[in-house]
């Protein structure tokens, strides 16, 4: 008989999310029989997508996944009462159909943030004696901290107990990185009880090969080093800006681009316009699904967070898309992220947020011959490909699945 897993996740497609509708359709070609509970679609605007209406229940299946929609609070604005609604409505209407409306699973995965997602799980094995496989991609309550999104250091605390209460209670951790790891064993979880467990990225929507080069990208008469995403606080792309100054004087064959936007972008673009850099272009971001011509047009792909200490600890979701594309990576980001460019052999490390250090780092790039860049490249591909791709990834969780199944 299949092993049961019933997925509990806050966001599932076609709100955006790292283990959605790809993962539960990967557990479900490994032999597992999969349920997902979940809610109305609602993410990043805070609306109810249009096609969804808010009722009780909703049930559909889609390529052999039971997917079950709960209500909930919908928001995801500025507003701290909102979102905690947001959380919380989800965590009670999950946990109430996780106890009376689910057939029992043989395991429960369960997602986390939010936190009370965790809750809700760590309940629901309490009553039903299921065993829990508890999936952290972010580190509660350091980064409720520094987003800034809490700032009573009290409440952080009490988050933090809440943390712990969960981690008891679920018989499997997995993190995103060794980080991640050394962070819960010094907070007294068991080592043996966490599993490093890298993100995979939307390997269907990477283009390979000869593409036609988009529109407004530059030609390939210059060496082109690309961001692509989010431009945000976090990113702290004005250093970036700074290289690119110097790289305008000394390598004036180096161009930055940056593709996307966020609460940054107009800013930045304003200040490379103040500044005359001919030698860095904006364009406007493009769904995901549209994302791989301009991978593979590019001749470096960067990766810029600023320097703070969570991030050393963390590996930004970008990084395993810029390997699966199979580019040279330029790694400005502390700690594991840039162990994992070292242990690849496929790109060169910066500083974070030191102007001089990453214009060093585009040019000892663009000073390669293209053969030691294409080597660079495969290697990030077959390093993907071993260690972080989708088959990898489920396939090391539904390990544990059968593990723990009792």
């Amino acid at each position: 008989m299949a092993t049961r897993i019933l997925l509990l996740t806050q966001w599932f497609d076609p709100e955006p999310t790292f283990k959605g509708l790809v993962f539960a359709r990967e557990l479900v070609a490994q032999g597992f029989e999969v349920e997902v509970i979940t809610g109305f679609p609602n993410y990043p605007g805070g609306k109810v997508y249009p096609g969804y209406r808010l009722k009780l229940i909703q049930r559909e299946v889609v390529d052999g996944v039971t997917v079950t929609r709960v209500p909930l609070y919908p928001s995801h604005g500025q507003s701290g009462l909102g979102r905690i609604l947001n959380y919380v409505s989800f965590a009670a209407t999950s946990l109430f159909y996780g106890l009376f409306g689910a057939r029992k699973p043989d395991v429960i995965y369960a997602y986390h943030p939010p936190l009370t997602v965790g809750m809700s799980a760590a309940l629901i094995r309490m009553f039903r004696r299921v065993p829990v496989v508890y999936d952290i991609q972010d580190m509660w309550p350091d980064t409720l901290r520094a987003t800034g999104m809490f700032s009573n250091e009290r409440a952080l605390r009490l988050v933090g107990r809440v943390c712990d209460w969960v981690y008891r209670r679920s018989d499997q951790i997995v993190v995103l990185s060794p980080g991640f790891k050394r962070l819960l064993v010094e907070r007294g979880v068991t080592a043996e009880k966490i599993d490093v467990i890298f993100n995979w990225c939307a390997e269907d929507v990477l283009s390979a090969g000869d593409v036609a080069t988009p529109a407004g990208f530059p030609d390939a008469s210059r060496f082109r080093v690309l961001f692509a995403g989010n431009m945000g606080k976090a990113q702290a792309l004005d250093a970036v800006i700074q290289a690119a100054a110097i790289l305008q004087q000394r390598a004036p064959n180096v161009s930055l681009v940056f593709l996307g936007g966020g609460v940054d972008a107009s800013r930045l673009k304003a200040l490379a316009m103040e500044r005359d850099m001919s030698n860095v272009t904006f364009l406007p971001g493009v769904p995901m699904a549209d994302v791989g011509p301009y991978l593979a047009s590019a001749d470096a792909l960067l990766v810029h967070l600023k320097k703070d200490p969570l991030f050393t600890i963390t590996i930004p979701s970008k990084t395993q898309a810029y390997m699966a594309a199979g580019k040279p990576i330029l790694m400005a980001v502390e700690g594991d992220a840039s162990d994992l460019v070292r242990e690849a052999g496929c790109g060169v490390v910066a500083e974070p947020e030191n102007a001089q250090s990453l214009a060093d780092a585009c040019m000892a790039l663009a000073a390669l011959s293209a053969q030691e860049r294409a080597r660079m490249g495969e290697r990030a591909a077959q390093f993907y490909r071993r260690e972080l791709s989708l088959k990898v990834g489920a396939g090391r969780f539904g390990e544990h699945f059968r593990r723990l199944r009792k």
